[in-house]
């Protein structure tokens, strides 16, 4: 039976003005080759988009809004199959340069005189005050929450139940991981906080834990899982006009490559990992990397010749930096 197997009906969110990542959808059974179309009005469709008739999706959105329409697969045999996707094309939202230079501090208060392009602080330790003076500076400014664990010292942690609370965070006290399924009681909570982070005037957002999948959560979480929870919190991030961050989770680069503007790591030198993050660079996308046990002497180099921008900070993400370029 011809059946579409593109696996989410939430596509890659786009943004106006720039080329929309090319999107593949995907169909199997029935007997091939298979032509693709849009069956609903045309007006549902983005604006500046097509569709091929081998199913992928390209071109430069011209308008803001969600788009939901149709898609329909034949096979050689006229055998159809249908679907309804969407697309959301969101305002432009800040990419930072492949070589920008950065602070990640998420201890209070913030040292304002770090010489920086980007600085990543807590989002509910700090005030409106604090972003509007790092932007009369010139600086972008990054909202740092924790979208993947619930952290019991949090002004909403009364918004989190039982329920979505499972194991502890080895090593960090008052933390536990967050059955992410749950996007029916989730998804408030960290919209919320992003509409927060939106009001505070940050332009962007590095949502932590976001790799709970590959961890002792207490549930059986599935990649599945992790691609819907991750690629629900860039689309939110994106509807809000925040440049979003994709924190660690490695093994998924290539699946949410398209949804983010780009990636933070932290010590992919010191676990051979850092190949991974070529995918960002070579998409034009920025990385941000970290090293706490390493020396500059032990990762500059290499992180200088992968074009990342790389420093050495304390596990604590208080003031102190040594970057490497």
């Amino acid at each position: 039976m011809l059946t579409i197997t593109t696996a989410s009906s939430q596509l890659p969110t786009g943004t106006v003005s720039t080329a929309y990542p090319a999107t593949n959808l995907t169909a199997s059974g029935g007997f091939p080759p298979y032509v693709w179309s849009v069956t609903t009005a045309a007006t549902t469709f983005p604006p500046g988009l097509i569709l091929s008739g081998a199913g992928q999706i390209t071109g430069t959105a011209a308008a803001a809004a969600t788009y939901n329409f149709t898609v329909q697969v034949k096979d050689s045999l006229s055998a159809t199959a249908s679907a309804s996707l969407s697309i959301t094309i969101n305002q432009t939202v800040w990419q930072p340069a492949l070589n920008t230079s950065w602070q990640w501090q998420l201890t209070t208060p913030v040292d304002q005189t770090v010489n920086a392009q980007m600085y990543d602080i807590d989002m509910f330790d700090n005030d409106v005050s604090v972003v509007a003076s790092l932007h009369a500076q010139g600086r972008k400014v990054i909202c740092y929450i924790s979208a993947g664990t619930f952290e019991n010292w949090r002004p909403d942690a009364a918004s989190f139940p039982a329920v979505v609370k499972g194991n502890a965070v080895s090593g960090w006290p008052g933390e536990n991981w967050l059955d992410i399924r749950r996007l029916d009681i989730l998804g408030p909570i960290m919209t919320a906080r992003l509409d927060l982070c939106q009001t505070k005037g940050f332009d962007g957002v590095e949502p932590d834990n976001i790799d709970g999948y590959t961890n002792g959560t207490g549930f059986p979480l599935t990649a599945q899982d992790q691609i819907n929870y991750n690629t629900f919190l860039a689309n939110q991030a994106h509807a809000r006009g925040l440049s979003v961050a994709l924190k660690n989770d490695l093994d998924q680069v290539q699946a949410l490559l398209p949804y983010f503007d780009w990636a933070l790591n932290e010590q992919c030198f010191q676990y051979n990992e850092c190949n991974t993050l070529v995918p960002f660079i070579t998409a034009g996308k920025a990385v941000f990397e970290v090293e706490y046990s390493l020396s500059t002497s032990q990762f500059c180099p290499q992180a200088n010749a992968l074009n990342f921008n790389a420093m050495q900070k304390d596990l604590n993400l208080d003031a102190f930096r040594i970057p490497c370029r």
